[in-house]
């Protein structure tokens, strides 16, 4: 399992797992199809024929632009993901931990030219295997690459309610309402991963997170047991927002 670390706004290191190559040709051949599937319908609805090389050769162009449209559309209103990724549960990020914009994706978009289409994939196929955070030159150009999420986005607010939770539990750091939901669901996804990936990597993660929490709810003492710490705000969050 190949990861990459990316440092968040918030100041908090978290590790990713990269999509696998596997994982990222299926998610192209997905949106392939869909693109495809949508141009010949295109076709047949307005009677297009092809009866020279040069129509062929108008229509490929054609099917390429609105490939690259698709793309670029798709992932700036889908917050880095097509359908395809979707599908196979992975999405773009950027490196630097800030939110993708719309030059990103357009930058990823235009460089599926170079990528898949001229080489037919050879290029990327040999960047991502290659490349330590499994590139391709539209990644490399726009600071990004591509992560496996389906973990992540597997946690809500009704699994967090599953942490024992007493009805008469006397909160012990109050200012913990200062946080937002999506912070809880952060701090419970980080928990779920220090559990299941016993390394030095999501060992710093906790600690990095536990600083930034200090720092945020005004506490002096560093606790000593940093998960059961971490599990005490959840259980605060949810008796005084609930």
């Amino acid at each position: 399992m190949q990861t990459i670390e990316i440092r968040t706004t918030q100041n908090v290191t978290i590790e990713y797992e990269l999509a696998s190559l596997r994982d990222r040709f299926l998610a192209l051949f997905i949106d392939g199809l869909t693109v495809f599937s949508f141009f010949i319908v295109t076709i047949i609805f307005l009677s297009i024929t092809l009866e020279d090389e040069a129509a062929m050769l108008d229509t490929f162009l054609l099917l390429i632009g609105i490939f690259i449209l698709y793309q670029l559309f798709l992932e700036t209103i889908l917050d880095g993901q097509t359908f395809g990724k979707k599908a196979l549960g992975i999405k773009v990020v950027r490196l630097d931990g800030k939110e993708a914009s719309f030059s990103d994706y357009l930058l990823r978009a235009i460089f599926h030219i170079i990528d898949f289409v001229f080489s037919i994939g050879v290029i990327a196929a040999l960047l991502i295997s290659s490349s330590a955070k499994r590139q391709r030159l539209g990644d490399m150009t726009a600071n990004t690459a591509v992560i496996k999420v389906k973990f992540n986005l597997q946690f809500h607010l009704d699994d967090i309610l599953k942490i024992n939770t007493l009805d008469d539990y006397e909160p012990t750091y109050p200012d913990v309402k200062k946080l937002s939901e999506q912070d809880m669901l952060l701090i419970k996804n980080i928990i779920s991963r220090h559990h299941k990936y016993k390394n030095e990597a999501h060992k710093q993660v906790v600690k990095d997170l536990i600083t930034t929490l200090m720092e945020q709810l005004d506490i002096t003492k560093r606790p000593s047991d940093s998960i059961g710490f971490l599990k005490t705000l959840i259980r605060d969050y949810i008796v005084l927002t609930r």
